[in-house]
């Protein structure tokens, strides 16, 4: 990306929209969607939902042929409303309330995630016939992820086998096993030590005469932020190359991409409200912070970042915090900036387009970030091909 030319686009968008401003590229997601089933074999793509749900988003993925990961009631009628089929849906959340299974069955949601006996019976009683997939936990691979998933969800291998038994006694239908890495998990071994697993309770259900044919390797494909990230590639390879060795053929393999999904489509453009000195540090205070699009930056997330206009300045540091009224709401106490950073500035968070607006609130009555799309501005093209590009698709939702 040519953040030069990039940045003097989103300094048009800032005078014409106003900060805070996340400004998303459908052109990344529909290239990110196609590089996931160019490069998995027998692939089915289902989206995670809660990475970014903006209406225009899922349109794309919908019209593209991607699936989607629902977690909530709420995301399944904003996705019936946008026209999606519900046997394109998932319920993935492994924490249910039971009115929302039944309303998910009704509806004609017939795929449901598991990993305890409770969530088990909820679902037979109210979703009776349904398939289900077991969550298994990934321990030992905290150390390689920024945000391990092992204690909330999924459970261990043995017990998965238990699951899988259980509720095939309940009339229910066992198509396969999930796991998650873990969110931005850097080692794409982790993959192959998860499907060896899966193919543990693969081969003792069939023993219990219950065949499975689906493998949904969950998200935790990483995109760049600080560190160096292998490739959409490199994880593919891993997965096929592990599904051939432990589990065979004709095994349908599920990804939930969320953040890798749409992360690199957005950069977010915060101004700059207040600039102060307090003992020896010094403060930048911006119109966007953690409550209003920037909450993972308490959760270790470091986003790259530039000031419009002042690209080639030599750098300090920074306590960069929100406007808010609440002193959780500072995003990192040394950002390296530039220098003469100061009030009516324009910072860029690059990368910004999951887990940002869907963490928004309105806390202190201050509205979380607008959303525009300029398709082709964050693609990996030409300079002339983004000027070429601007103007020409944009528009506010």
């Amino acid at each position: 990306m040519n953040k030069l030319a990039v940045n003097k686009i989103l300094k048009e968008l800032v005078e014409k929209y106003g900060t805070p401003l996340l400004v998303m590229d459908l052109e990344v997601i529909k290239e990110n969607y196609k590089r996931l089933i160019r490069n998995v074999n027998n692939c089915k793509v289902y989206y995670a939902v809660k990475a970014n749900s903006h209406i225009e988003i899922v349109k794309t993925l919908n019209e593209l042929g991607s699936h989607f990961d629902v977690a909530s009631k709420g995301e399944i009628e904003k996705l019936l409303s946008l026209g999606v089929s519900p046997e394109k849906m998932s319920f993935g959340n492994t924490i249910k309330k039971s009115s929302d299974i039944k309303f998910a069955f009704e509806n004609g949601i017939k795929m449901f995630a598991v990993d305890s006996e409770m969530e088990i019976e909820k679902i037979a009683f109210n979703a009776p016939g349904s398939d289900i997939y077991v969550r298994i936990s990934t321990n030992g691979m905290e150390n390689d992820a920024d945000w391990p998933l092992t204690r909330k969800f999924g459970t261990s291998v043995d017990h998965a086998i238990q699951l899988v038994k259980y509720a095939h006694d309940l009339g229910l239908n066992p198509i396969g096993v999930s796991f998650h890495v873990g969110s931005q998990n850097y080692n794409p071994n982790n993959w192959r030590v998860a499907i060896r697993e899966v193919s543990v309770v693969f081969e003792e259900a069939r023993r219990l005469g219950i065949e499975m044919k689906v493998v949904n390797t969950g998200g935790g494909m990483p995109i760049k932020y600080s560190k160096n990230i292998p490739t959409v590639e490199e994880i593919a390879e891993v997965i096929n190359q592990s599904i051939k060795d432990y589990l065979g053929e004709d095994i349908t393999v599920i990804v939930e991409p969320g953040r890798s999904m749409v992360g690199n489509a957005g950069a977010l453009v915060s101004g700059v409200i207040l600039k102060s000195k307090k003992g020896e540090e010094n403060w930048l205070y911006t119109d966007a912070g953690v409550f209003h699009g920037l909450t993972e930056t308490i959760q270790n997330i470091r986003y790259e970042m530039s000031v419009i206009g002042k690209e080639n300045e030599n750098k300090q540091k920074f306590v960069l915090a929100g406007p808010t009224c609440d002193s959780v709401d500072v995003m990192y106490y040394d950002a390296e900036l530039p220098e003469s950073t100061t009030i009516d500035d324009l910072i860029v968070f690059y990368n910004t387009g999951a887990y940002t607006t869907e963490y928004g609130t309105n806390f202190n009555g201050i509205p979380s970030p607008k959303v525009i799309f300029e398709n082709g501005l964050l693609v990996e093209k030409p300079e002339e091909y983004i000027f070429e590009k601007i103007s020409k698709e944009q528009y506010m939702i």
